[in-house]
C-alpha cells in the first residue's frame, strides 16, 4: 500500500512538471490551431446627436462603407470602430474622447466635424499620444495651436484647410463679374455673419478681409448661437442697412435653411453667400426655391466612382450623401485605412506609437499621399502645409457654385466654369 502511494506521488509530480514546462513555452495556441485574432480599436468622431446630427449620419455611413470594403481587417488585425459623439459641443466631445481612450482602448482616431471640437480634442490626443487623422475642424486656431508646439500637437491632422485658403474664391468670382461690367453694385456694402463657433468666426474674419480687399465695405459682422433658427431680426437689420452681399456660414442644416428662407421672406435684396448650405444631401428639401441664386462652395460627385458611391450610400442608408460630408469622410476613412496597412507593413504591429511614427515620417513629410479618392484628385500634405492639406488645382479645392432649382452651377474657377454669376432679379 505504501509503495502504491509513493508511485502515485511520483506520477503526479511528473505530470505537474510537464504542465509547467508546457506553460513556459509561451502560452500560445496548441499546434494546428489558429492564434487569437489581434484587435485594433479606432475612434470615429462626429456629431452623432445634437444640432448637426444629420452630418454625423453621413460620417457614420461613410466610415462603415469604407471599413466594410476591407471586411474590418488590416492584415491579421480586426478593426473595431468606437463611435465618439461630439454632440457639437467641445466639453462633451473631450469627455467622450477620454472615455474612448481609457475605457474602450482606442489606439487611433479619424474624422471630426466642428472646429471648436477640434481645438478642444487636440489636448486629449496630445495628452494620451493617440494620433487622430483628418479632422474637418478648419479654423486657423488649430493651426495656431499646432505652431505653438508642433511636437506636442503632432497627434492631430486636419483634412479641411483654414477658411482663408478657400473664401478668397468668392471674392475672386465677385471681382470678375464687377470688373467685366456684368454687375454694377449700387453701394458695395456687405454684411458678414455666422454661427458663434471657431468655424463661424474663422470664416467670418476671412471673408470680411476678402471682401474688403476687393473694395467692399463690411458694415456689420455678427454671430448667432449654433442651431439658431430665428433670424428675422438679424435679416431685417441687414435689409435696412441696404447691404448688397450677405456672407454667412453655419453647420446646422435646419439653421441654415431657415436663414436662407427667412432672408427672402423679409425681402433682403442681397446676393447671399451661404457657405455650407449644401453640406447635407437634403439641403434643397429644407430650403426649397428660396435657395435660388445663393452662392456656396462645395465639391461634387463628378466621376463614375463618386456617382456610384452616392447611389450605394443612399440605397444602403436611406439618405442622400453630400460630397462635403459623406464623400470627403469616405475618402478620409479610406486614406486612413491605407495608413494602417502601410504602418503594419513597415513595423509589423499596429499601435498608437507606430501609427504616429508612420504619419510623421511619411504623411507629414510629404512622401505619401492618397490618389484613390472620389472627391479630390490627390490628398497630400507637406512640411509647409501642415497641419492643413495642400490646397490648389489637383489637390484640395472647392468650386464656387450658384444654385438654381436645387442644382449647382459652377461659376469658379474659370476652367470649370459653367456660367457667370447671375444677379437675382429682385436686386436689379
Amino acid at each position: 500500500m505504501e509503495g502504491s502511494t509513493k508511485k502515485l506521488v511520483r506520477v503526479l509530480s511528473l505530470l505537474l512538471i510537464v504542465a509547467l514546462a508546457l506553460s513556459g513555452c509561451g502560452g500560445g495556441a496548441p499546434s494546428g490551431e489558429t492564434p487569437p485574432e489581434k484587435v485594433l480599436r479606432v475612434g470615429v468622431m462626429g456629431p452623432f446627436t445634437g444640432p448637426a446630427a444629420r452630418t454625423g449620419d453621413e460620417f457614420k455611413g461613410s466610415a462603415q462603407m469604407a471599413f466594410e470594403e476591407i471586411d474590418y481587417k488590416v492584415g491579421d488585425y480586426k478593426i473595431e470602430l468606437v463611435w465618439i459623439d461630439s454632440q457639437s459641443d467641445p466639453e462633451k466631445a473631450t469627455r467622450a474622447y477620454e472615455e474612448a481612450i481609457l475605457r474602450h482602448g482606442i489606439q487611433a482616431g479619424v474624422l471630426n466635424w466642428h472646429s471648436s471640437v477640434a481645438v478642444a480634442c487636440m489636448e486629449v490626443t496630445a495628452k494620451h499620444k493617440v494620433p487622430h487623422f483628418f479632422g474637418y475642424g478648419a479654423t486657423e486656431v488649430v493651426n495656431e495651436k499646432y505652431a505653438s508646439d508642433p511636437e506636442k500637437y503632432s497627434y492631430w491632422l486636419k483634412s479641411w484647410p483654414s477658411p482663408a485658403k478657400l473664401t478668397v474664391a468668392y471674392a475672386t468670382a465677385l471681382e470678375e463679374i464687377v470688373d467685366t461690367g456684368k454687375w454694377t453694385p449700387k453701394n458695395k456694402k456687405a454684411a458678414v455673419c455666422g454661427e458663434d463657433t471657431d468655424w463661424g468666426r474663422s470664416f467670418g474674419g476671412a471673408i470680411r478681409k476678402d471682401l474688403e480687399n476687393i473694395g467692399w465695405t463690411v458694415v456689420t459682422e455678427e454671430y448667432f448661437p449654433i442651431g439658431e433658427t430665428e433670424f428675422y431680426p438679424l435679416l431685417t437689420r441687414f435689409r435696412d442697412l441696404g447691404v448688397e452681399i450677405v456672407a454667412s456660414t453655419a453647420t446646422s442644416a435646419p439653421a441654415f435653411a431657415a436663414f436662407v428662407k427667412q432672408g427672402r421672406e423679409v425681402n433682403l435684396n442681397a446676393l447671399v453667400i451661404a457657405d455650407g448650405l449644401g453640406w447635407i444631401g437634403e439641403w434643397y428639401e429644407l430650403s426649397g426655391e428660396m435657395s435660388d441664386y445663393v452662392l456656396d462652395q462645395i465639391p461634387g460627385f463628378t466621376t463614375p466612382e463618386a456617382k456610384e458611391f452616392a447611389e450605394t450610400f443612399e440605397s444602403k442608408w436611406g439618405i442622400k450623401p453630400s460630397p462635403s460630408a459623406g464623400g470627403l469622410s469616405y475618402d478620409s476613412s479610406r486614406f486612413f485605412i491605407k495608413i494602417l496597412q502601410d504602418t503594419l507593413a513597415e513595423y509589423g504591429e499596429l499601435n498608437s506609437e507606430n501609427i504616429h511614427k508612420f504619419a510623421m515620417d511619411n504623411i507629414k513629410a510629404g512622401t505619401m499621399s492618397f490618389t484613390d479618392g472620389i472627391i479630390m484628385e490627390e490628398y497630400k500634405f507637406t512640411p509647409e502645409s501642415i497641419p492643413d492639406p495642400v490646397v490648389g488645382k489637383g489637390y484640395f479645392i472647392f468650386p464656387v457654385l450658384q444654385y438654381f432649382g436645387g442644382e449647382p452651377v459652377v461659376i469658379w474657377p474659370d476652367e470649370w466654369k459653367e456660367a457667370d454669376i447671375e444677379i437675382p432679379p429682385y436686386m436689379q
